[in-house]
């Protein structure tokens, strides 16, 4: 059975210049995962669907885009629900790295 963790990261963004970031920042997801293997992704509109290896399970998430938060939600399969706990406050403090703007140098 799935744990979800859900965590909400406001910013001042607006909904277009969130997802343009979250777009080009997504590549380095797996370098914040202790270990990720693979990280998919794929666009729905203002949602953003991941499927990521870690740890020998299969993860699913959403990263949801509002024109003033980003709504993230991780589905824990089985024994890493253990770390629901650890995973939100990571989310919580590294979720923003995400939103950080790289095409300025």
């Amino acid at each position: 059975m799935a744990h979800p963790i859900e965590v909400d990261l406001p910013h001042q963004l607006g909904k277009d210049e969130a997802r343009r970031r979250i777009a080009n920042n997504i590549h380095t997801l797996s370098d914040h995962i202790p270990g990720a293997a693979n990280v998919q992704s794929a666009w729905t509109d203002d949602q953003l669907r991941l499927d990521i290896g870690a740890m020998g399970q299969e993860v699913a998430a959403t990263i949801d885009i509002h024109d003033k938060s980003v709504h993230l939600k991780v589905l824990l399969p089985g024994m890493l629900g253990m770390f629901a706990g650890p995973i939100q406050a990571a989310l919580r403090k590294k979720g923003n790295v995400l939103l950080e703007d790289h095409s300025k140098g």
